[in-house]
């Protein structure tokens, strides 16, 4: 849902007064943008499934039918009464339907002789629900505020626009339907409607009711208008898509047989009118059927009410072009005139200025001359009309008034019809700004937040405004009103009236319609502070408690029965008191009682006879507490008296009083305390800041940041939330099912009871906000505030991040890396520190100032960053690198006095010049960014010869690049507009704000200027070609420090007491059109510049248009030279220089195309570039091999960024690395045989292949290929590779497989292997790139294989499949993406890269390779984007996506981009095509099907074709990012890999995704198998616990915990029933301290414990599943039963350092001399072993031994200490094994009996996990070396297994020794012991 337009803004006028809701009314009509999912249209009984009957509902005699004529099924509803026969979507009236498409198409019949009602209910923009009516049993049309009835008529009536109308027929307006009614297409405009007959706003279709008697077919929405009866050719040729107009799609369109025409057989009604600016008085079909011989298409389809006048200029018939008919007058009848008339004065705006333009759908060229006019004027209202919502050409003969300082333009077009413009000489559109979001709470207070009646939004104030935010959406909307900061809230009880109290010496209290939001009255209080409000239940009593001018408090009682009504609010009473009330509230039974609470008082009041009363509480030993809030027991309807009611008051002491109502006296007082924690005693009671009591429990809000729900009787808690901060108000929703929770530290969020999950819903800094820096790669935004707090917010959600703080400095400037994950921040100290968010690490820290740092900020390539400080020092910083460095420190340069703020430093857009003011206030100062030499300074206090006072310089800007032009904001409140070379005053503006400009910044486009002073933003034309150039914004309560636009240039943010997000709703900037024919050079320059369609700029997100193909011109490719000065290559300036004087190669490239560069290499020698040369060069062979070479810099010297794009590969960062030697077993002689691999690499691109026709099914996971058989799920495993796989690629005949890796240990390239599908074997190794490997692919008939470098390498390298010799290999200067050979030819490929697609073409002589390469820029309106994937269609067509969400159609013949069209939100990194289909998946987790049958007619008709008719046929949400899929030949099915770990099964005729392979996308844990080794299980930091099927390796449950880490897992053992009984349990400990016990049956958790304050790090069962042991990383364990969720011991004996490993195993009784059938062990991280004998049925629990390993020192260079393992010798009773850091690396094996070490095994490495067979003497290791190795007790032989590609950090045996787990990162592996 759209919010409310022109929230907050206000139109410039003089000086800087304003109004809320700001500026003139917009036009009449604004459609809302569909959602991609009902785009292009919606088939609303198929979306909805209306033949379920699930999503709708059915009454009386409904029956689906198939009807012969339409050849489909149609839904019949008949009965003799409307109402008791109908269909109904959705299903309840409490549901929406949420359609926002403009035009609602309804194909029906009215059954002959029967009536019909259709009810259609419709939201506005305000949320008013409007209901419109039409029926043929309504006589007369009818209105109210929120209904609308129109009689629906089968022939012409009196007063309609057809009475009477030349060449019509009388037809009978009778209700009932005639027996010749024909089935129907009715396509109502509800934009239209709404703005026509109430003067509202639309904004979707809430619900929809059809009612007897009618036959309807469908129901569908769209933004679209579809024109029946015209094919897709005569669309085509009629030029339909550039009216607007579609033809009408299958689904909806009726059959019409051979030699037929459409308006012959079937009715099209139109409603209102195209081009109607006057409402209808009734719904009318056709009456010219009887008009014999009119066969014309023209007055077959004519309405009485909606001629369709401008399909009759293009729809052609016999060759002829159909001319406009004239329109006729309307004539309505005075009834109606005079119900227009009501409804107009109740629903319109009063005395605001209306500018209606009329909008054409084009605009001609018009010549337009007007004395003392700018001659910019005209071409603004062109932009203006070219941008607004579309609308008919019939708009274009209507005349609109001039307002008196407006202008009529008038343009000619070839029908003759007129146009009229008015245009108004201020800034369009207006309002500009619109607000969208909040991030802040409180400002006065952090106590009111209040639920509204249906528990479904939350209101709230934050300063001066008051938001109303749905929980579920996030949608906030906002009342706007207050001067001050809002100091109370109150809602009556049915949420219909909001009252509002603000802070200040002057007390106001605005009382609102909570619905409309509009404000109904405003009334001064009568005094100051006000504090607290009241609202009776049913509204009409307010209560308020404020401070007078003695400070004594004051209650005041309001009458506000009459507000609703239009009427004033009035005093009752009045009272003044020397108590402190802290709180106050009306009895919601009785409007005249109310109760009141403060230090030691409780008081009750009560008006009577115009006077205030009150009685004081008698407290008794209780008069002292100090009492904070008080409730009344749960009721709203008065069925008891009013002493039956309960008063719950609470107090800081922790006590919660009882109070008897009837008799005034405490009748009971409870103290809560707050549960022991261990190893602390109770303490005080809790202090209660706020209390909520329902009517099944309580709930209370603390000091000690704890929401805590209680029984009524107060017995125990029985649900906790903890905060940061003390808890300030709590509020339980109407329906009980959740708490709503502020805290001081201004978080505000609720606490679902049922899932017992708390879901926090804003977050704010608790101060003003100082400073912010956005950036767009991560689309992330960081502020920092007086607070002390810098923080990183999410620029889509609008969510908070990152968290930094640092002690005792107060941060004070910030800026964000514009290309790297890195964040900058100042200091109050002169601190400068970077931090790495995506390490969450601080990275360095520059010490180069001594005082407050004013400036921080990066050059726009992200090369250097700069700072200042109020000392006036000035440094430069080298940021090439991820830590940067300085490189320059001057002093005295910046101005001292001179404040901070965000713009003390900037940088031009080009980054090579840094403005500043400085040395002093009245000096502004250019400097040379890269050197810091001085280049100019400009001296701004003498520009003002009339001034009598020095002008100093406050903020400044850079314009634009190309205007070089430098903004300097001053003292007296001007802005200087100086060249940044001369210094020059271009202009200046004055006066800007009332005080000095706090910020400014201009629109990329340097087309608007922002600033802000005091508390308001200002938009500015930065041309000033108006009479008023501004807007002003209102909102903040506080000064504005700083404004600016997103990188999107889509919305604006503007901080101060919180954080403003707008939306900026400026039109796109027009592209004059070319003047003349281009040269060749400008044409290889410019690209598609010379487009005659407009397409959207890619870098604006989110994009909100329907997917209509943008058109746009190839460009043109002559015969001049490549290389002409400017001209961008692909190749870098050195590889130009390699040509050779002489050479034979260059002269026979003669002929060539210049738009080509040529490749060649030829036997034993390099490839070699050679550019060609221009054939009219007057220089001969030999001046051209001696002439002096330019310096030019390779490209791979240049720094290596990662590109933009997510379908670049990254290999995750891996510390380890593997051996050159290990102990490998012999071929047959392993022990270990590798069974299944549980995971998928979801880091990997493009790394799964699957061939349907073969079957063959591989896709990757860390260093292995994994081949399953899709039926058997059976897996075999090709090793190869020793690091993470890249990608894969099969060839097409499905013979072989090339997979890529990173570099080996010593090897200077990456690895390529190439395998034999059928036997499994590595055939070939290939080495060239240096880093990775970014994708491959083989040709059409499997001769060549292409592979691409990544970003660092930047190599394209071709290979010869039959040798796997290398042919080509060249460095490209861009890094490239993707790359495919074309199907229909092994010469040609494409690949893609950053704004290029380059096009290939492979020639071959002999054993001589030449490669040809065209290098294809993306459209320029495209902006700066990043191709990131492609593939090739059907003839001739290359699809490409990009990392804004477009998908560009090429013609491969021309090698032009001929087509483009939005295709997703996020970055497409995923394309596959076939034949008429095509498949696109993006970064935004959506698969999504494409219908591309027209783009093959659009390439053959040239650019001039027009289409709509690229359809989204169906749509998937899936678990991650898409990175790779593969579909069979008719994209019917496939299988697609995400960033999740998962590869899913999509069946799109189905419409079902099924997940076939899974894994943990974060590190695992902890593995463990079930005690029947059925199953097996496993955790990993993302917080999930699953369980596999060791039969299947199949995911069998997974419960999830979110924002928590699971760290460690144990199976219950020895189960009492067999599987699947409810035994079957697991337990995990969290990262927050908790224990889980899941129920594997039962699918549910069964307990969940708190033991633990940090997080958890080993736990287990002990041997009879009776106790659950459990350590912590601050070296505590735990003993809890997991029967009664009680602790029963905490033992502190390893306090101080983490505990690794905790291990149960069973013994004699009295074995060891100790009692107990129980051995266990601790080990910590220090070292330390202690083993435990415990017997705890009798609690017993003694320590056995103590064991201390030494070590030495740790070493240089080792980052973290090898874990300390210990384990249970399964075979040697009464024996551990230990391993650790040590002298040497060992494990050692130490006797409990012996009291000492037993035997020693030398080990190669430390180790990294353990485990002991308990069925063998097998040991299995794990190193960080990525090696396993299986070692034979006790003679130490071993063998080693290299699967893995990461340390080996958990390893477990099965129960039985057959089997083992290792995990190695996210990689599971399963293995079987074979052997030994």
């Amino acid at each position: 849902m759209l919010g409310h337009a022109g929230i907050g803004g206000v139109r410039g006028t003089e000086g800087n007064r304003g109004r809320p809701g700001g500026g003139t009314v917009p036009p009449p009509i604004l459609v809302p943008v569909p959602a991609a999912w009902q785009r292009p249209y919606l088939n609303v009984f198929k979306h909805f499934r209306v033949e379920e009957w699930k999503r709708s509902a059915r009454e009386g005699d409904v029956a689906a039918l198939t009807d012969k004529r339409l050849k489909g099924t149609v839904y019949r509803i008949r009965g003799s009464v409307p109402t008791s026969s109908y269909l109904q979507l959705p299903r309840t009236e409490t549901q929406s339907l949420g359609l926002v498409g403009r035009y609602l198409y309804l194909l029906f019949r009215p059954m002959p002789a029967k009536h019909f009602l259709v009810h259609l209910d419709v939201v506005t923009e305000e949320n008013q629900v409007v209901r419109i009516s039409f029926s043929s049993l309504f006589k007369e049309f009818k209105s109210t505020a929120t209904w609308l009835q129109f009689p629906f008529l089968y022939g012409a009536a009196s007063g309609s626009p057809c009475h009477h109308a030349p060449g019509t027929s009388r037809c009978s307006p009778a209700g009932a339907a005639p027996v010749d009614t024909r089935w129907t297409c009715l396509v109502l405009d509800l934009p239209s409607i709404l703005s026509l007959y109430l003067s509202r706003r639309y904004s979707h279709l809430k619900g929809v009711k059809l009612c007897s008697s009618l036959l309807v077919k469908n129901l569908c929405t769209s933004d679209l208008l579809f024109e029946p009866g015209v094919t897709f050719s005569k669309a085509q040729q009629a030029d339909l898509a550039c009216h607007g107009l579609a033809p009408m799609p299958r689904e909806m369109a009726f059959p019409v047989p051979k030699g037929q025409k459409w308006h012959d057989l079937y009715d099209y009604i139109r409603f209102p009118a195209e081009g109607s600016k006057l409402p209808y008085d009734s719904i009318q079909k056709s009456c010219l059927r009887g008009n014999a011989g009119n066969n014309s298409p023209d007055s077959r389809r004519t309405s009485c009410v909606s001629k369709r006048a401008q399909l009759s200029s293009c729809v052609t018939q016999g060759g002829h072009v159909l001319e406009d008919p004239v329109h006729q007058p309307v004539t309505l009848s005075k009834v109606i005139r005079d119900q227009l008339s009501l409804v107009h004065q109740i629903t319109s705006p009063k005395d605001k200025p209306r500018w209606c333009p009329v909008i054409p759908k084009s605009i001609p060229k018009v010549q337009l001359t007007a004395p003392g006019r700018r001659g910019a004027m005209f071409a603004a209202g062109q932009e203006l009309e070219k941008n607004q919502s579309p609308h008919s050409a019939g708009d274009m003969g209507q005349p609109v008034a001039a307002s008196d300082s407006g202008m009529q333009v008038y343009g000619h077009q070839r029908s003759k019809r007129t146009i009229h413009r008015n245009l108004g000489e201020r800034l369009f559109p207006d309002p500009i700004l619109k607000l969208r979001m909040i991030i802040g709470f409180g400002g006065c207070s952090t106590k009111w937040a209040l639920w509204t009646r249906d528990s479904s939004a939350v209101v709230y104030p934050c300063h001066a405004v008051i938001v109303s935010l749905q929980i579920q959406t996030g949608e906030q909307r906002f009342f706007m009103g207050h001067t001050e900061k809002v100091s109370a809230l109150a809602f009556n009880g049915s949420s219909t009236l909001l009252a509002s109290a603000q802070t200040g010496p002057l007390g106001v209290v605005r009382l609102w319609d909570f619905p409309t939001g509009s404000c109904l009255s405003v009334f001064k209080a009568h005094v100051h502070s006000l504090s607290c409000l009241s609202f009776s239940y049913s509204g009409a009593v307010l209560c308020s408690v404020g401070k007078d001018g003695q400070g004594k408090t004051v209650v005041v009682v309001w009458n506000a029965a009459q507000v609703t009504h239009g009427g004033e609010v009035a005093m009752l009473a009045k009272a003044h008191t020397d108590v402190d009330i802290q709180t106050l509230k009306i009895a919601f039974f009785d409007d005249t009682r109310m109760v009141s609470c403060g230090q030691d008082n409780i008081r009750l009041w009560r008006v009577r006879s115009g006077a205030l009363r009150c009685c004081p509480l008698s407290l008794g030993e209780y008069h002292s507490l100090e009492f904070t809030d008080l409730t009344f027991q749960e009721g709203h309807v008065a069925q008891r008296e009013p002493e039956d009611r309960t008063l719950f008051v609470c107090s800081k002491s922790g006590h919660v009083l009882e109070v008897d109502y009837k008799n005034i006296c405490v009748r009971s007082a409870r103290r809560l305390l707050p549960a022991p924690r261990a190893g602390s005693s109770t303490g005080p009671g809790i202090a209660i800041n706020s209390i909520s009591v329902s009517s099944t429990f309580c709930a209370t809000g603390s000091e000690d940041g704890y929401l805590r729900l209680w029984p009524l009787d107060f017995s125990a808690v029985v649900l906790e939330a903890e905060h940061e901060a003390p808890v300030s108000s709590v509020c339980i929703s109407p329906d009980s099912c959740k708490v709503l929770c502020t805290t001081a530290a201004g978080n505000l969020g609720y606490l679902d009871i049922q899932s017992q999950g708390y879901h926090t819903l804003m977050r704010s800094h608790e101060d003003s906000v100082v400073a912010c820096s956005v950036e767009g790669t991560w689309k992330q935004m960081a502020t920092v505030s007086q607070d002390g707090t810098i923080r990183v917010w999410d620029l889509v959600s609008m969510q908070q991040l990152y968290d930094f703080t640092a002690a005792e400095e107060m941060p004070c400037a910030v800026a964000f890396h514009p290309t790297q994950q890195i964040l900058a921040c100042g200091f109050d100290s002169g601190m400068v520190r970077t931090f790495s968010l995506a390490a969450s690490d601080l990275l360095l820290e520059h010490k180069q100032h001594r005082a407050v740092v004013t400036g921080l900020t990066f050059s726009p390539d992200g090369n250097f960053m700069f700072s200042s400080c109020l000392q006036g020092t000035l440094a430069l910083y080298s940021c090439m690198a991820e830590k940067s460095h300085v490189l320059r420190v001057l002093g005295n340069v910046v101005a001292r006095d001179a404040e901070s703020g965000p713009n003390a430093l900037v940088v031009s857009g080009d980054s090579r010049l840094l403005a500043f003011v400085g040395p002093s206030k009245y000096v502004v100062t250019v400097m040379e960014a890269c050197s810091l030499d001085e280049l100019l300074k400009v001296d701004i206090s003498i520009l003002d010869l009339n001034s009598t006072a020095l002008d100093s310089a406050g903020r400044i800007c850079f314009a634009p690049v190309p205007q070089r032009e430098l903004l300097v904001s001053t003292s007296s409140n001007k802005i200087l507009v100086l060249d940044v070379k001369t210094g020059r005053l271009v202009r200046e503006v004055s006066p800007v704000h009332k005080l000095c400009c706090s910020s400014l910044v201009l629109s990329r486009d340097g087309r608007y200027l922002l600033t802000a002073g005091d508390k308001v933003i200002k938009v500015w034309d930065y041309q000033m070609l108006f009479d008023t150039n501004f807007q002003v914004y209102i909102g903040h309560s506080e000064p504005v420090h700083q404004v600016a636009f997103t990188p999107d240039q889509q919305h604006v943010l503007s901080i101060g007491d919180a954080i403003f997000l707008w939306d900026f709703l400026a039109l796109p900037a027009e592209r004059s059109p070319p003047t003349g024919p281009r040269s060749s050079e400008s044409a290889l320059l410019q690209g598609t510049e010379g487009s005659s369609e407009k397409l959207k700029d890619a870098s604006e997100t989110p994009r909100q248009t329907a997917p209509l193909p943008l058109l746009s011109s190839p460009p043109c490719l002559h015969g001049s030279s490549a290389h002409q000065a400017g001209c961008p290559s692909i190749f870098s300036e050195s590889e130009e220089e390699a040509v050779v004087a002489g050479s034979s190669e260059m002269v026979a490239n003669g002929d060539r195309d210049a738009s080509v560069l040529v490749m060649e290499s030829a036997r034993n020698k390099e490839p070699v570039v050679r550019p060609r040369v221009r054939q009219e060069s007057s220089r001969s062979h030999g001046e051209l091999a001696n002439a002096p070479k330019r310096e030019t810099e390779n490209p791979m010297s240049q720094c290596s960024v990662r590109p933009d794009s997510y379908r670049h590969f990254t290999p995750r960062f891996k510390a380890s690395m593997l051996p050159q030697s290990f102990s490998s077993p012999p071929a047959g002689r392993e022990v270990l045989k590798l069974k299944a691999v549980i995971g998928y690499n979801g880091n990997g691109r493009g790394n799964m292949v699957w061939d349907p026709d073969t079957g063959f099914f591989a896709y990757t996971c860390g260093c292995l290929i994994v081949v399953e058989d899709l039926h058997s799920g059976s897996q075999n495993h090709w090793l190869g590779h020793v690091e993470e796989i890249s990608t894969l690629a099969v060839s097409h005949d499905a013979q072989v497989l090339a997979s890529a890796s990173g570099r080996r240990n010593g090897d200077p390239h990456c690895q390529i292997c190439i395998w034999s599908i059928q036997d499994g074997v590595c055939t070939a190794n290939l080495f060239h790139h240096e880093t990775q490997v970014q994708a491959m692919a083989f040709s059409r008939d499997d001769r060549f294989l292409i592979t691409l470098g990544d970003y660092s390498d930047r190599t394209f390298a071709l290979w010869n499949t039959y040798t796997y010799q290398l042919l080509v290999s060249t460095c490209i200067s861009e890094p490239v993406h993707e790359v495919a050979f074309s199907p229909l030819s092994h010469r040609d490929l494409a690949c893609v890269g950053k704004g290029v697609v380059m096009f290939w073409l492979l020639e071959q002589q002999g054993a001589d390779v030449n490669l040809k390469v065209h290098r294809a820029p993306a459209p320029d309106v495209l902006g700066p984007v990043e191709m990131t994937s492609l593939c090739y269609g059907a003839e001739a067509l290359l699809y490409s996506g990009t990392n804004s969400g477009q998908i560009c159609v090429w013609d491969t013949e021309t090698n032009c981009c001929f087509m483009t069209w939005e295709a997703d939100e996020g970055e497409i990194g995923v394309l596959v095509c076939r034949g008429d289909r095509l498949v696109s998946g993006s970064n935004t987790k959506r698969l999504r099907l494409w219908a591309v049958a027209a783009v093959q007619e659009l390439r053959l008709k040239g650019p001039n074709a027009r289409s709509s008719s690229v359809l989204l046929e169906h749509e998937i949400t899936l678990d991650g990012t898409i990175v790779s899929a593969a579909f069979d030949e008719s994209l019917e099915m496939g299988i697609v890999g995400t960033t999740a770990g998962t590869l899913w099964y999509v069946n799109w005729m189905e419409s079902t995704s099924i997940r076939l392979i899974s894994g943990h996308k974060n590190k695992v844990t902890e593995v463990c198998f079930s005690p029947e080794e059925t199953h097996c299980a496993t955790c990993g930091e993302d917080g999930s616990v699953r369980i596999w099927s060791l039969g299947s390796v199949e995911l069998v449950v997974q419960f999830q915990v979110l924002n928590q880490s699971c760290q460690c897992l144990a199976w219950k053992p020895h189960p009492i029933v067999p599987w699947g009984a409810e035994s079957q349990q697991v337990v995990a400990g969290y990262s927050d301290g908790t224990i889980r016990a899941f129920s594997i049956s039962r699918t549910e958790m069964e307990l969940k414990m708190h033991p633990h304050s940090v997080a958890l790090t080993a736990i287990t069962y002990s041997t009879d599943g009776e106790m659950i042991l459990s350590g912590d990383k601050d070296g505590l364990v735990a003993v809890s039963s997991p029967r009664t969720g009680m602790t029963l011991h905490v033992l502190a004996d390893h306090r101080g350092s983490p505990i690794t490993v905790l291990q149960c195993t069973r013994k004699q009784y009295h074995e060891l001399g100790l009692e107990g059938g129980e051995l266990w062990l601790a080990t910590s991280a220090d070292r330390r072993v202690s083993v435990w004998a415990s017997d705890w049925l009798k609690d017993k629990c003694q320590l056995l031994d103590w064991l201390s390993f030494p070590a030495p020192a740790c070493p240089e260079g080792l980052s973290s200490l090898p874990p300390s393992l210990a384990t249970f010798c399964p075979w040697e009773p009464g024996t551990l094994l230990y391993v650790g850091f040590g002298v040497q690396q060992e494990a050692l094996f130490y006797s409990l009996h012996q009291k000492q070490v037993v035997q020693k095994i030398s080990l190669p490495f430390f180790a990294a996990s353990l485990s002991l067979s308990p069925a063998g003497p097998f040991l299995a290791v794990g190193f960080g070396e990525r090696l396993l190795r299986l070692l034979r007790c006790p003679d130490g032989s071993a063998q080693d297994y290299r699967s893995h590609d990461d340390a080996v950090h958990l390893c477990r045996f099965a129960p039985s020794g057959c089997r083992l787990l290792t995990a190695s990162h996210s990689t599971v592996l399963l293995w079987e012991l074979v052997g030994g």
